[in-house]
């Protein structure tokens, strides 16, 4: 029935289209399709059954001018969940399984005999034999069972399982890895620039286990000499291998609150393709002149072999140059790692030949440079959105025993100005060899959503000057303005809604937010397959080996690589996305009933969203609003009572009380006290 009229609603009376259907956890959908600025609004019961992810025909039922149109499901072409994870109950002749995707609405019944020895209170995956309709359950099988709620690790294997990321590597990559893992060889390293004579060091958190960047830095008269220094995978890594399979249908490494499930083997991974320290490794070198302003003078990109000196940490060098005492590089414990024991330095000597001091002159000099680079780059107008990521510590049964924001400091941002200028190094040279090759693409925001939000910062006496297109410039200036103000977060987060998100293309769109012409993702070969992608073909070019051949084969495969990336690039992000909230929920289990001091972070109208100091957000649902009925302004994301006139609105700060924990919602609900 149409919302509309009320009237049955026939195939013939509007245009059908198809699209990608997209649930919500709350019940309602959205059809994706096209090249559409908006995605079309479906009512729950106008859904026609239809799952997550599904291909679908449907029809437009209401199409406003400013306001969002309205759609109706008519027929599922094809199914994109084929698995699902859940929660196991048995009953005399029949079980259930209770989907964890909340966007999954109905149980799955499961016959006799198709729960394969499953019992209440288990985790399982199950196989759909059918997808019901919307009067009748989908019905399924149980394919594996994954352990009991509550046991260690249950919870993130869920996960895992549930966004489909893959565990185990088939036999036959794994025994290919131990093959190709061999020590660097002086026949491997001929035709390389030396650079083993050159002082190269890494600098990473405590716990990293692979390392794919060095850098080391020399001066040439006033300028800089800057090496970036990426592990050489495609060595090991050969196109069309089981490797190169494998890697591909992974996409990306996945980082999980309790593990990490890597795109490559360890054996290569934290293995030959890992720059360890005193240890011969195979590398692509982007060697860039910079000026003391931090300009691009000149650079050179050639295969490589290296061999660093020592490995630091963000912790130890951020407090080197803070404190300006060298010492903080042997004295502190965990600080410069010589061995994967974790041995520590207590003598001047960090290697025969590498002193302490000169460490500490060249992170002094990466320091200066790193500022002056990043100076060059806010010039431009690049935008730093500088919302905190969450550091989750578990103990040795994955349960949380501490939350807080992953702490930025001197070191972090070193690391960053340097490997964004050698991907913007790489990825204009290849543009303008003309070369096929992939970008990492973030297109300027949409014209409408800019409108929308000069229209909502002009009430706070803000403005973004735009004509058909907005300049970063303009955005970075927006937040500089509204640092340290109220409605800095209000604003921030706004802003940061209204951006496009960023993809892998084969064409160069460039990046909006970095404000840059040319950006491609050169520098984590062994955690991100594009980067691999984009090594084969500069190795080829630096050999003389891009032949027209070989540029017909990288234009018809590219454009597939880039989309696989995209998605899978997503699911990653997804899945880390979803073990983050169930670690905060589960932490959070231990303080229902306490009060804490938070910020409005969201504001809908079914309640707010507060975020604590420790990145843990949770919802104050409009129905546990008591003193008053509040309407929702969309207009200006603010909650206002009808009788008192309170308003709530994003970045204000409450003080709030936990009421509810839901871990299968993977959920945490407040209640405003003042």
């Amino acid at each position: 029935m149409s919302k509309e009229t009320g009237k049955q609603l026939k195939r013939g009376d509007y245009e059908v289209h198809k699209g990608i259907y997209k649930a919500n956890a709350r019940g309602f959908g959205f059809v994706v399709f096209g090249d559409e600025e908006e995605d079309v609004f479906v009512y729950q019961e106008d859904s026609g059954g239809a799952f997550d992810g599904d291909q679908v025909e449907f029809i437009i039922t209401k199409a406003v001018t400013g306001r969002r149109r309205e759609g109706k499901v008519i027929r599922i072409l094809s199914h994109q969940i084929v698995k699902v994870v859940g929660l196991y109950e048995k009953h005399k002749n029949y079980g259930f399984v209770r989907p964890d995707n909340p966007r999954i609405k109905k149980d799955i019944y499961i016959t006799t005999g198709a729960e394969k020895d499953a019992v209440t209170g288990q985790k399982v995956v199950v196989e759909l034999l059918s997808y019901g309709s919307e009067l009748t359950g989908p019905e399924g099988k149980v394919i594996e069972i994954l352990g009991f709620v509550g046991e260690p690790g249950t919870d993130i294997l869920s996960i895992v399982k549930d966004f489909g990321l893959p565990l185990e590597f088939p036999e036959k990559v794994s025994n290919q890895a131990l093959r190709v893992g061999k020590p660097v060889s002086e026949a491997d390293s001929s035709g390389r620039l030396d650079l083993r004579d050159v002082t190269t060091i890494t600098i990473d958190g405590e716990e990293a286990k692979d390392f794919d960047d060095a850098i080391s830095l020399t001066r040439e008269g006033e300028n800089y000499k800057l090496g970036v220094h990426i592990a050489d995978v495609t060595n090991y890594v050969q196109e069309g291998s089981a490797l190169d399979r494998e890697a591909l249908k992974r996409g990306t490494s996945v980082y999980l609150a309790d593990r990490v499930i890597p795109m490559l083997p360890s054996v290569l991974s934290n293995g030959i393709c890992s720059l360890k320290v005193e240890e011969d490794r195979l590398t692509l070198s982007c060697i860039m002149t910079v000026s003391p302003k931090g300009e691009l003078i000149d650079h050179l990109l050639m295969e490589t072999v290296i061999r660093v000196d020592a490995r630091l940490t963000y912790a130890s060098v951020a407090e080197m140059l803070t404190s300006g005492k060298e010492e903080t590089l042997t004295t502190s414990e965990a600080k410069i790692l010589m061995t994967d024991e974790a041995e520590l330095l207590t003598t001047g000597e960090i290697q025969a030949g590498i002193s302490t001091p000169e460490i500490y002159e060249m992170c002094e000099g990466l320091a200066i440079l790193s500022k002056a680079i990043r100076k060059q780059r806010e010039k431009r107008g690049s935008i730093d959105f500088d919302f905190p990521e969450t550091k989750i510590t578990l103990d040795e049964t994955g349960k949380p025993i501490e939350i807080k924001p992953y702490e930025r400091n001197v070191a972090t941002n070193l690391i960053e100005d340097f490997m964004l200028l050698a991907n913007e190094t790489v990825a204009e040279e290849y543009f303008w060899r003309d070369s096929p090759f992939l970008y990492r693409t973030h297109e300027s925001p949409e014209a409408d959503k800019i409108r929308k939000l000069r229209l909502f910062i002009n009430n706070f006496g803000y403005n973004i000057r735009a004509g058909n297109e907005v300049r970063p410039m303009e955005i970075q200036k927006l937040l500089h303005e509204i640092e340290g103000v109220p409605e800095e977060m209000l604003i921030s987060r706004l802003t940061l809604r209204s951006m496009k998100r960023a993809q892998y293309l084969p064409e160069n769109k460039g990046h909006f937010g970095l404000a840059a012409k040319h950006y491609t993702h050169f520098t984590s070969p062994i955690r991100r397959y594009p980067d691999l992608q984009i090594h084969r073909i500069i190795k080829e070019t630096i050999r003389g080996r891009m032949s027209p051949e070989r540029v017909e084969h990288y234009q018809k495969i590219l454009p597939a690589v880039a989309a696989e990336a995209s998605r899978l690039e997503r699911r990653a992000e997804e899945a880390e996305r979803e073990t983050i909230r169930l670690k905060k929920a589960e932490y959070m289990k231990e303080y229902l009933g306490d009060k804490f001091d938070g910020v409005i972070s969201g504001v809908t109208k079914w309640g707010l969203y507060v975020e604590l100091p420790n990145t843990v957000e949770g919802l104050v649902h409009i129905n546990n609003m008591w003193d008053d009925y509040y309407d929702y302004v969309e207009d200006s994301y603010e909650l206002v009572g009808e009788m008192t006139g309170k308003v709530y609105k994003l970045g204000q700060k409450v003080r709030v009380r936990v009421t509810g924990v839901d871990l299968w919602r993977r959920t945490i609900d407040f209640e405003v006290l003042y």
